[in-house]
C-alpha cells in the first residue's frame, strides 16, 4: 500500500481567514466564539456562535460565482485555494485524470434553504431562482472544487453529521492508498449559522447560551461555529520526489457504527474506532502523544469519550495529551473534523498542543490531560483526531510526524 502525505492545507472559520491566523488563535488560546450577527437573532434563545464575521464574499467571488455558490461552498473555495497553493501541485495531463475531491458536509446550503423558504412562505413568491437546486445541494462544494482546479478524478461528498469531514478524509486517503489515485484534494465545510439552522439546532436543547467549556464540570453545551477546512493529501514518493514541503503523514483510519442510539453516543462505538485506527496505523498505544478530542461541551459526549479514551489506552492514557478546540473555533458540524485536524498538524509540526479553554471545574468522569485553558509544547509522533456524529457515525485519523 502506498504511504500517504498532507502537503497543502487551507482554512476559514471563526479564529482566522487562513491557517497561519488559525495556528496563531490556537496557540494563545483566543476564542472565536461570540454573539451571533444574523436575520432575526431576536428570535433565537441561542445568540452565540462561532461565525466567521465581516466576510465580504462580493470581494472575493464575482456577481454570477455568487448566484451558485452559497457560504458553506464560498468557505470551501476559499480554503481550498489556500491548500493548493501551498501544496504547488498543477493538476494537469494524468494527474489531473486520476486526482479528485472528496469533501464533508452535514448540511450542505443550509442558508440557501433558508433565504428560499422565508422567500415562498413569508415573502409570498411563487418562483425562485433556476440555481436554487445546484447552490444548496450537498456536492456542490466538491463540484465547484473540482471545476476550478481541473480534477478529474473520483470526486464526492460524505455526509455523515459530525464526523463528515473525518469520513471524507478517510476515504481520501484510502483512495490514495490503494494507487487509484496520486493527490486528493480532501477535507470539509459547514455554515449553518443562520436563522433556520440555529432554530433547529436549538430544539435538541443541546446549545449551550453562553460557552462552550469541553471537559469542564459545568459544561453545559455546544456552540455551533462555521467554515471549512481543505487538504491536499498526495503519495508519499510522488511528493518526496517533486520534493514537496510535507507538514505530515496520514497513517490509519477507522470507521464504526454504534448501531444503537440516534443521538446517544456509546463507549464502545468510539473505542472501536479509536483502536481501529491504531490497529490501521501499525502503531502501539505507546507512540500517541496527543488526541484532538471530538470534546464538544455536552454532559454525554465527553464522559462517553473521555472512558473510550481510557478503555484504548490503559495507564497509558494518563500521559496523554487530549485537547478539544471546539471550545475555540465552535462545533462545525460537518466541517469540523477538518479545522480539528490542523490542531494535530500543529502538534507534530511545531510541537505545541492547542488548549481546551473555558475549563474551569474538574470533572471526574473526565479526569484526562485536556491541556486546560492554556497551550503547552511537547514533542509528540503521533496524533489521532477523533470525530463522533449523530446516528452512532465514528471516524478516526491518524496521523505522524515526518
Amino acid at each position: 500500500m502506498k504511504r500517504v502525505v498532507i502537503t497543502g492545507a487551507g482554512t476559514i472559520n471563526a479564529l482566522g481567514r487562513d491557517v497561519a491566523s488559525t495556528l496563531e488563535a490556537m496557540r494563545e488560546g483566543r476564542c472565536g466564539i461570540g454573539e451571533l450577527d444574523i436575520r432575526d437573532v431576536d428570535r433565537l434563545a441561542i445568540r452565540i456562535g462561532g461565525q466567521v464575521r465581516d466576510f465580504e464574499a462580493e470581494s472575493v467571488f464575482n456577481r454570477q460565482q455568487l448566484t451558485l455558490y452559497d457560504r458553506f461552498t464560498q468557505f470551501t473555495l476559499v480554503a481550498a485555494a489556500e491548500a493548493i497553493a501551498q501544496c504547488g501541485l498543477e493538476f494537469t495531463g494524468e494527474l489531473a485524470a486520476r486526482a479528485g475531491v472528496v469533501l464533508g458536509t452535514a448540511g450542505g446550503g443550509v442558508s440557501t434553504w433558508d433565504d428560499n423558504y422565508r422567500s415562498v412562505y413569508e415573502d409570498g413568491k411563487n418562483r425562485v431562482h433556476p440555481f436554487v437546486v445546484p447552490k444548496l445541494m450537498n456536492n456542490a462544494a466538491a463540484s465547484h472544487v473540482s471545476m476550478q482546479y481541473n480534477l478529474k478524478g473520483p470526486s464526492f461528498t460524505v455526509s455523515t453529521a459530525c464526523a463528515s469531514s473525518n469520513h471524507a478524509m478517510a476515504q481520501a486517503f484510502q483512495i490514495i492508498r490503494s494507487g487509484m489515485s496520486k493527490a486528493m484534494v480532501t477535507g470539509g465545510s459547514e455554515s449553518m449559522l443562520c436563522f433556520g439552522g440555529v432554530k433547529a439546532w436549538e430544539g435538541l436543547r443541546v446549545m449551550s447560551r453562553d460557552a462552550c467549556r469541553p471537559f469542564s464540570a459545568n459544561r453545559n453545551g455546544m456552540v455551533q461555529g462555521e467554515g471549512a477546512g481543505v487538504f491536499v493529501f498526495e503519495e508519499y514518493e510522488h511528493a518526496r520526489a517533486r520534493g514537496a514541503d510535507i507538514l505530515a503523514e496520514v497513517v490509519g483510519q477507522a470507521m464504526s457504527s454504534d448501531a444503537a442510539d440516534i443521538v446517544m453516543p456509546s463507549k464502545q462505538g468510539a473505542a472501536r474506532a479509536i483502536a481501529g485506527a491504531l490497529h490501521d496505523a501499525g502503531v502501539s498505544r505507546d507512540e500517541v502523544g496527543y488526541i484532538n478530542a471530538h470534546g464538544t461541551g455536552t454532559a454525554a459526549n465527553d464522559k462517553t469519550e473521555c472512558a473510550a479514551v481510557a478503555d484504548v489506552f490503559g495507564p497509558h492514557a494518563d500521559s496523554l495529551m487530549i485537547s478539544s478546540t471546539k471550545s475555540m473555533h465552535g462545533h462545525l458540524i460537518g466541517g469540523t473534523g477538518a479545522v480539528e485536524l490542523l490542531a494535530c498538524i500543529m502538534a507534530l509540526r511545531d510541537g505545541v498542543i492547542a488548549p481546551t479553554i473555558g475549563y474551569e471545574e474538574f470533572d471526574p468522569e473526565c479526569a484526562l490531560n485536556v491541556v486546560p485553558n492554556e497551550a503547552r509544547e511537547a514533542k509528540v509522533d503521533v496524533a489521532l483526531s477523533n470525530a463522533f456524529a449523530f446516528g452512532g457515525l465514528n471516524a478516526v485519523l491518524a496521523l505522524r510526524r515526518i
